[in-house]
């Protein structure tokens, strides 16, 4: 499709070659902040608040804040003991709420790429299913190629037919005196096969 004729371009047209709906220009990639550098952001945020050090941390903090405001001198106190901590409970209550959020995106980035991984697996599966298939039916028609193989004793008997066909076709003293050393051969041959068995 050519470029230079945009306003014929229509929505199943590929991405980079479509105008923004309604007059809306992109913005380019390189103004726009990483999505990706804010959803790191925010893994290493939540990820530090699963830790125990954290909590510790959280938990020195609030001593060390109720503490001052109640041993200090009433001129350096800067929260209220009287009123219950006010500032105290803002400052958890913002820290709060900034975590729910902060952990979500990092479930939902964790969930992205369970989804792709996912993915990935199904296709190797199904890739290796193909192979395996693909071998078994290698396995099968090698099977049934040995089947059609001819066997040792099927050609110990055409190599004796033609050997006998070469006999016939020689003088017929040659001929009865192979017999006789064949007859000769096949009774030592079955002696030897009867002394072992008895």
């Amino acid at each position: 499709m050519a470029r230079a004729n945009r306003a014929d371009l229509r929505l199943d047209s590929p991405k980079g070659l479509r105008t923004p709906a309604l007059g809306r220009k992109r913005r380019r990639s390189r103004d726009r902040p990483s999505r990706d550098r804010f959803g790191r952001f925010t893994e290493a945020i939540a990820r530090g608040m699963g830790t125990p050090w954290f909590l510790l941390g959280l938990t020195f903090f609030a001593v060390s804040w109720i503490a001052w405001n109640t041993l200090a001198p009433v001129q350096w106190r800067f929260d209220s003991v009287s009123l219950g901590f006010i500032a105290l409970t803002l400052v958890l209550s913002m820290q709060a709420s900034y975590a729910a959020p902060m952990i979500l995106l990092a479930q939902n980035r964790q969930d992205d790429r369970d989804r792709v991984q996912f993915e990935q697996d199904r296709q190797r599966a199904e890739r290796n299913l193909a192979d395996t298939e693909y071998l078994a039916r290698e396995v099968v028609a090698l099977r049934l190629g040995m089947k059609d193989l001819a066997s040792r004793d099927f050609l110990r008997s055409e190599l004796r037919a033609l050997l006998d066909n070469l006999e016939e076709r020689e003088d017929p003293d040659k001929q009865t005196r192979k017999r006789l050393r064949k007859g000769d051969r096949e009774r030592d041959r079955d002696r030897e096969e009867r002394s072992p068995s008895a």
